[in-house]
């Protein structure tokens, strides 16, 4: 696998600042944002969102890095991401406002869109219990100065903060509480704390009313919303979930019928000439597409660095969405959605799961195991789905250990077809 740019420049900060001897002495090391910039702009350096989006070196030696001023940040063994914990939770359907014509809940294209939308369809009054939220603080900001203690490899580290930039995607206050909100519009498994911290311990500073960190997530029509709170305020790592809900725009519903429908009338395709999909999770294959209708075309290594996939996921999920005809490339391993893409995409939130269902379905792989599952009444066993992949005609597959991982996709994207319709 080729390097990245950041993981070139960090192993040449690394020789000459001898990053690893002084964190192996002292615990962790501080470094100026100057010291980067001699290698490649600290900004684009040290944006860690993900563990899936840190450098080589410091996934090798389980190290991360937190900014503690303006042009300073110190590198450890921290510990400084939290899993999202997945729950089976419900859809709240809500309205929107058909009178508005400036925002659009079918083409939300950037963070700020998203909670734009939360905000006017009432989601946020909703999910913190306020009956009346006021937009207030948003945007870049001092920190201020606080310290903290943060889990590492050697037990609790100190780390004091002064005036640290920090960014408040939204804050809104009511009469009972402030509350902060990180917004994302791609899926993650995981976040970094110091985004809903940094902020938390801000404003915990500055006013008498509970402030409560919210992440918000929003993708294919679904607004996903976490609270969190901070069990003790000087320890980074007392993160704690108190809060999970989802929201969709009610637009109708699909049932098993419209499913069956599709199921007996799709004409199915010649297999194409393409590694057949190994991308589990069908969620992200359309978050990767949403993220390429806001650009024209977005590299591999793009994809890889500024949102939650490595490198091996980059190319399962692109290849996936390929497959369907959502996705192309182009000469300089550019991502762009193809015109069928750009037609989908373009429709209601109900209409394009209709879509993606007909793509789906237009593979025999899929549609037999989906034909076994209403015949039989149960979702086929994996073996029973690798034999229905052997006589499928697959491009390009010459060993059972593949055709058993490969099932494990068609397994997974059945299941995202029938939660359809229990959703």
């Amino acid at each position: 696998m080729s390097k990245s740019k950041n993981d070139i420049a960090w192993e040449k900060i690394f020789e000459k600042h001898k990053i690893l001897d002084a964190i192996a002495a002292h615990g962790s090391v501080s470094i100026a944002s100057s010291h980067i910039n001699e290698f490649r702009e600290a900004r684009l350096m040290t944006k860690f969102d993900h563990r899936s989006q840190l450098p080589v070196l410091f996934d090798e030696n389980k190290l991360s890095v937190l900014p503690t001023s303006r042009g300073g940040y110190e590198i450890g063994k921290f510990e400084t991401f939290c899993d999202f914990i997945e729950e089976d939770i419900e859809i709240t359907p809500i309205n929107f406002p058909t009178f508005l014509e400036s925002i659009d809940y079918k083409d939300i294209t950037s963070e700020a869109t998203a909670i734009n939308c939360a905000f006017v369809a009432e989601i946020l009054h909703d999910f913190t219990g306020e009956d009346k939220l006021f937009p207030t603080v948003s945007g870049r900001m001092s920190s201020l100065s606080f310290d903290f203690n943060i889990n590492s490899a050697s037990g609790l580290s100190k780390i004091k903060v002064e005036n640290s930039q920090i960014e408040i995607d939204g804050g809104y206050e009511g009469d009972n509480s402030l509350n902060l909100i990180e917004a994302k519009n791609y899926i993650s498994d995981d976040f970094l704390i110091r985004q809903l911290y940094y902020p938390f311990r801000l404003w915990n500073g500055k006013i008498s009313k509970p402030v409560r960190p919210i992440f918000l997530t929003y993708s294919n029509g679904v607004f996903h919303l976490r609270e969190y709170t901070f069990e003790d305020v000087n320890f980074y790592n007392s993160i704690k979930l108190v809060k999970h809900k989802k929201y969709a725009v009610q637009e109708g519903a699909i049932n098993i019928e419209s499913i069956q429908e599709i199921l007996h009338n799709i004409k199915t395709v010649k297999e194409p000439e393409l590694p057949f999909p190994q991308a589990d999770s069908f969620e992200r294959v359309v978050n990767l597409c949403e993220l390429l209708k806001q650009k024209e075309f977005i590299t591999k290594e793009d994809i890889t660095l500024n949102y939650d996939f490595d490198a091996r996921q980059t190319d399962y999920y692109s290849n996936a969405a390929k497959y369907l005809g959502l996705v192309d490339y182009n000469r300089n391993d550019g991502c762009f959605l193809t015109s069928n893409g750009q037609r989908i995409f373009s429709l209601s939130i109900i209409d394009r799961q209709l879509e993606f269902v007909k793509l789906i379905l237009s593979h025999d792989a899929f549609k037999n195991t989906l034909n076994q599952y209403f015949e039989d009444g149960d979702i086929p066993s994996k073996d029973e789905i690798v034999e229905i992949m052997k006589q499928s005609k697959l491009y390009n597959i010459d060993s059972d250990s593949t055709y058993y991982r490969r099932a494990s996709t068609v397994l997974s994207w059945i299941n995202w077809i029938i939660d359809l319709a229990e959703e």
